[in-house]
């Protein structure tokens, strides 16, 4: 009778040991190519993230926003040189250079406007090259190893019924928390690549404002969000680089499941460094 008892006791217990290996084998490795891929994503600039995407909003941009940025623009220019006017004792000390100057500075902020895209591409492309200049800095990789994995499953085999359905349940929990990490790494990441475009798409209309004293705080205000935004992207570099010391640090030795839900901290700090380093990078760089 007893080795019926214990054929039982050993059938749950492997059931149990598939089940957790079941609902932690691959799981990780969504995650792990989740976090491999945002440096592929943070390093690639706008043109090259989604080619239609960005077709789209430069032509949205150039037929739609660069008309009324034109109209600010002249706007601008025809304030300044009534101030300017003014500023001279309404017109008793005018000077025929306030004129050239006038000129000169109208045709330097048609000329930023007309190669506004130009200029905000060039801004993500220095934060680009330094982007794929910091990769180096992850040493090791990000993933749960095929040894750590084989140790878990050696661990759980020695273990009781009683503790293995008590693992059993938390893999479970860990399997939904994963998921949600998972979906959290993409939002952070994918919804970076929103902002730019969005930034870029408005780009003519701060671009018009640079030129004048009065309103060039909007233009200045727009460039340090465009740097703010691309040298974010190096912050989420770092965040990568701690997080593949810290997971690669865990020992599974004598507590797997304590191990495993380690990893799941170390994922959800990742996670939370990643919301924080948009607000990071706009205190560097005074954006607001």
């Amino acid at each position: 009778m007893d080795f019926i008892i214990d054929a039982i006791v050993e059938w749950l217990k492997g059931l149990l040991v598939d089940g957790i290996m079941g609902n932690l084998d691959g799981l990780f490795d969504n995650v792990n190519q989740s976090v491999g891929d945002i440096a592929v994503q943070v390093g690639t600039t706008p043109a090259d993230w989604n080619a239609g995407v960005f077709s789209m909003i430069r032509q949205l941009s150039e037929t739609v926003v660069l008309p009324i940025a034109g109209i600010i623009l002249t706007f601008v220019a025809t304030y300044e040189l009534i101030q300017m006017l003014i500023d001279r004792n309404n017109l008793h000390d005018v000077d025929t250079w306030m004129f050239f100057k006038w000129t000169f500075k109208t045709f330097v902020a048609v000329m930023i406007l007309a190669n506004t895209f130009t200029i905000a591409l060039a801004v993500f492309d220095v934060s680009q090259h330094v982007i794929q200049q910091s990769a180096g800095i992850i040493q090791s990789g990000t993933e749960i190893t095929p040894e750590v994995m084989d140790s878990l499953r050696t661990e759980l085999e020695a273990m009781d019924v009683g503790p293995l359905l008590g693992l059993w349940l938390q893999s479970f929990l860990v399997q939904l928390t994963m998921i949600a990490l998972n979906i959290v790494i993409f939002v952070i990441v994918y919804g970076r690549m929103i902002e730019i475009y969005l930034l870029t798409s408005l780009a003519p209309i701060p671009f018009a404002t640079v030129s004048n004293r009065e309103t060039g705080h909007v233009g200045q205000n727009y460039f340090r969000s465009l740097f703010a935004v691309g040298f974010q992207g190096f912050l989420i570099m770092v965040c990568i680089a701690i997080y593949a010391v810290l997971i690669q640090s865990i020992a599974v030795d004598g507590d797997p499941m304590g191990a495993i839900w380690g990893c799941v901290g170390y994922t959800v700090l990742l996670c939370f460094t990643l919301f924080k380093t948009g607000s990071l990078s706009k205190s560097i760089f005074g954006a607001h």
